[in-house]
């Protein structure tokens, strides 16, 4: 038995990890590399691995770096089977199409326009890393789903039971069980284990015992404020900003984030922290759907919250919410110049609408912009957090006066605690392996952890079990 990592090996982002057993090779998520120019540069790499001779995937969640080379993987020779649950596998549509639709627009403008001839030998500058014609083949690959907590044959001797991530709607830890001639052997792939307390979806939970564990450490060496905590501090930063007449611009993941954002602020509108009237702009086609989709999935979330659907009282809904789908409203919004919400993708605002939305509102003092999710290195969003007194944005330069915002409590990753407190809950354990974090964290949470052996693998190392 053989366990490599592909991606998010010392790094947060590009999670893939092979598992070769029984002659079969299973590979857990196909993440995209996010992040800095060398980061991204790993996508087009070879995998390490050949993509034909995978059986299947078994993807943990739809986040682009966990499922964003999935059409890659399919372009590179893959022809196995995808298996997830219902919720990751209509969110991981919505994700890999939209990636492609960018990959496409991306190579358009490197090509400096719609027609570009290349010459013999040139190096073709306007190849996407992959097309929708790619997505859509990635996404016919999807094959079985699976309900939580209870346990798929996968093949021979091999067996997966997915458990409820608490990370966004469909997220799994997964674990799998291989036996051959009276032996068994089992190993807890974490995914990103989600924080506990939110109201949108269930504490994260795990299987009794595991004899290897490969556990996500993002937030390895920080704690988290209280939600209760971050919501107050949202509902106060949206208030002060109003008084100023400017606007909020909410840097937004499309799952989860988008969705428990917009159900903080109908609570706040609720309990009259915030006025009736607010204009909320969803600037974010892929968020909008990925909405429709979330009240599609009551079975995911806590109980209270599904029966809020059930009676018809939608938690998501927002009184003076707009949903913008078209390019031609998003650039309405400019004309705005206070006195409105505006959440827009990325999260981490390496492309997207948001950038728009910056480059409008930065240099405003009135303005204010509020991050609610994790920043990699190297990112546009890390580097407004860092303090930066000036970004570039497209091709302008430009100053930093808005007021800047960082609200950790709504991180949808376990804190330290929550990862030590998940970790300990799992009997049994022979190895530990430290995955999708940053050196800094993964030292700090190592030094935490109660396990016998210890690994913090490098991209592409494997290991004998």
């Amino acid at each position: 038995m053989k366990l490599s990592f592909h991606g998010a090996g010392q790094t947060v982002t590009g999670s893939c990890h092979l598992l070769e057993c029984l002659g079969r090779r299973i590979l857990i998520d196909c993440g995209l590399f996010q992040g800095g120019r060398a980061l991204r540069e790993e996508n087009t790499e070879a995998f390490g691995f050949d993509p034909a001779l995978i059986d299947y995937v078994l993807l943990t969640h739809a986040h682009l770096d966990h499922c964003g080379r999935l059409p890659l993987l399919v372009k590179r020779g893959f022809r196995g089977e995808v298996i997830a649950t219902a919720a990751t596998f209509e969110l991981a549509r919505l994700v890999i199409l939209d990636a492609a639709h960018l990959q496409e627009e991306e190579a358009q403008h490197r090509s400096h326009g719609p027609i570009r001839v290349f010459r013999a030998g040139e190096p073709t500058a306007g190849t996407p890393l992959y097309s929708m014609l790619d997505a859509l083949d990635a996404i016919g690959r999807f094959g079985r789903s699976v309900s939580y907590d209870t346990a798929l044959d996968i093949a021979p001797g091999i067996r997966a039971t997915f458990f409820d991530a608490g990370h966004i709607l469909g997220s799994a830890s997964v674990l799998v069980k291989i036996a051959e001639e009276g032996r068994s052997r089992s190993i807890l792939f974490s995914g990103d284990i989600g924080n506990a307390g939110r109201p949108l979806l269930r504490p994260p939970s795990t299987p009794a015992t595991a004899d290897v564990v490969v556990m996500e450490s993002t937030y390895g060496n920080r704690r988290h404020r209280s939600f209760s905590a971050s919501v107050e501090e949202l509902h106060e930063a949206i208030a002060a900003t109003l008084q100023r007449h400017g606007n909020v611009v909410i840097p937004t993941f499309a799952l989860e984030r988008a969705q428990e954002i917009l159900y903080c602020l109908r609570e706040g509108i609720k309990a009259n922290r915030l006025p009736p009237s607010l204009p909320v702009f969803l600037d974010s086609p892929m968020a909008i759907s990925a909405t429709e989709v979330f009240r599609r999935h009551p079975e995911g979330y806590p109980p209270a919250i599904a029966r809020l659907f059930e009676a018809g009282k939608d938690p998501l809904q927002v009184p003076g919410l707009r949903m913008v789908r078209e390019m031609a409203e998003s650039t309405a919004i400019a004309r705005i110049s206070g006195g409105a919400i505006i959440m827009a993708g990325s999260g981490m605002c390496t492309g997207g609408r948001v950038l728009h939305h910056l480059r409008n509102n930065l240099r405003r003092q009135a303005a204010s912009i509020v991050f609610v999710g994790f920043a990699a290195a190297g990112t546009l969003a890390r580097q407004i957090i860092d303090g930066a007194r000036r970004v570039r944005v497209f091709d302008e330069d430009m100053p930093v006066r808005a007021k800047i915002h960082t609200i950790n409590g709504f991180s949808a990753h376990a804190d330290q605690g929550e990862l030590i407190n998940w970790h300990h809950r799992i009997a049994g354990k022979q190895i530990t392996f430290l995955v999708h974090g940053e050196t800094s964290a993964m030292r700090e949470l190592a030094e935490k952890l109660d396990t016998p052996r210890l690994e913090m693998p490098a991209l592409n190392q494997q290991f004998e079990l």
